[in-house]
Formats: structure tokens, C-alpha cells, sequence
């Protein structure tokens, strides 16, 4: 008889032992797959407008910055032009979305933008294309003094402004994406002053 209790306390104790064993198991596949999908979600950082713009007020939010007061737009990349003034791309071809920032004055010479561009596209490319036809000088009386562009995966980030604005706020996209960027371009406006013909 006690043999045969023993027996049985036995087999219990091998079936809890193995239940406790698969719950254990799934509990630690769902936190591996939980951990996974944060490794993807991080991975898929700026792909919509609402993320690119939240970032825009992060990077201004930084504390280390003092800007002018700042108008933060969603632009219609269907409109070529509006694309072509903030980007200096000459079509919107590969552009999947366009977020910029401006002063509210026109007067000061600050200028952003954030452009999502398709996964086939020549990344370097368009930022080589950006650098050589953006309007520096698009401004009423004022120019820009510098030029920042780089990217974070298929994300085009460009701020052109005076070096005490632009280089802070490219320096804090560079934080935001913990320096996980491409190639680096900047271009410095250099003033042409007439000089004037003695008679």
C-alpha cells in the first residue's frame, strides 16, 4: 500500500514538474517576442508624419537650442514646387513624405525639412541633388550661412540656417538617431558683395 502511494505521489510530482516546465517555456518565448518587436519597432523609427514631427519638437525641446518662433508643416508632396523650394529636389519622385519647419517671420533665414524617400531609392543620390540646388538665399534680404544634410536609413534630414541655429539642431537629429547616420554633406553660403566701380 505505501509503495503504491508513493508511486502515485510520484507521477504528481513528474506531471507538475512538466506542466510547470511548458509554462515556463512559453512565458519566456513571449518575452523574446516581445523583446523582438521592440527591436522592430525601434528599427522602423520615422516612417510616418506624426513620428518626424514629434521628433522636429523633441530636437526643439532639447533645451540647448533658442530658435525664432517656428511654424512645423505636413507639405503635399504631389506639389513639386512646394517639394523643389524645401529640398531642392527637381521631382517628387521617390519622396513618400515631406515635413518641414520655417520661421513664422519671413524674414529669418531658418529652413528644415525631414523627407521620407521610397526604399529603392538613391539615397545619396538625392542628398548630393539637395545640396547642389537648395535656395540658400530664398529669403527677403537674407541668406542662409549654412547647410546640413544627412540621413538615418530612408529618412533625409536638412537644416540650413545661421551656424548658431543650424548646427545645434543638426547635431540634436544626430542624438535623436544615436548616430546612426549615412554620409554626412554641408555647404557654407559665402556672400557675393558688389563692389562698386570708381569713376
Amino acid at each position: 500500500m505505501k509503495k503504491s502511494i508513493i508511486i502515485v505521489i510520484s507521477i504528481i510530482l513528474v506531471v507538475v514538474a512538466i506542466v510547470c516546465g511548458v509554462v515556463l517555456m512559453k512565458n519566456e518565448n513571449n518575452s523574446s517576442n516581445n523583446s523582438n518587436s521592440n527591436v522592430e519597432s525601434k528599427e522602423k523609427k520615422l516612417q510616418t508624419v506624426e513620428e518626424m514631427q514629434n521628433m522636429i519638437n523633441e530636437i526643439y525641446a532639447s533645451g540647448n537650442i533658442e530658435l525664432p518662433s517656428l511654424d512645423t508643416e505636413i507639405i503635399d508632396v504631389n506639389d513639386e514646387t512646394q517639394v523643389n523650394v524645401f529640398t531642392g529636389l527637381k521631382s517628387n519622385v521617390n519622396v513618400e513624405e515631406l515635413v518641414i519647419s520655417v520661421p513664422l517671420m519671413n524674414s529669418q533665414a531658418y529652413s528644415l525639412a525631414v523627407v521620407k524617400v521610397s526604399e529603392n531609392a538613391d539615397i545619396e543620390q538625392m542628398k548630393q541633388e539637395m545640396l547642389d540646388n537648395i535656395d540658400m538665399r530664398r529669403w527677403i534680404c537674407v541668406s542662409a550661412e549654412k547647410l546640413y544634410i544627412t540621413n538615418y536609413e530612408n529618412i533625409i534630414f536638412l537644416v540650413m540656417s545661421s551656424e548658431e541655429w543650424a548646427k545645434p539642431v543638426y547635431e540634436e537629429f544626430k542624438n535623436f538617431v544615436k548616430n546612426d547616420i549615412g554620409k554626412e554633406l554641408e555647404k557654407s553660403e559665402t556672400l557675393d558683395m558688389e563692389i562698386p566701380i570708381e569713376m
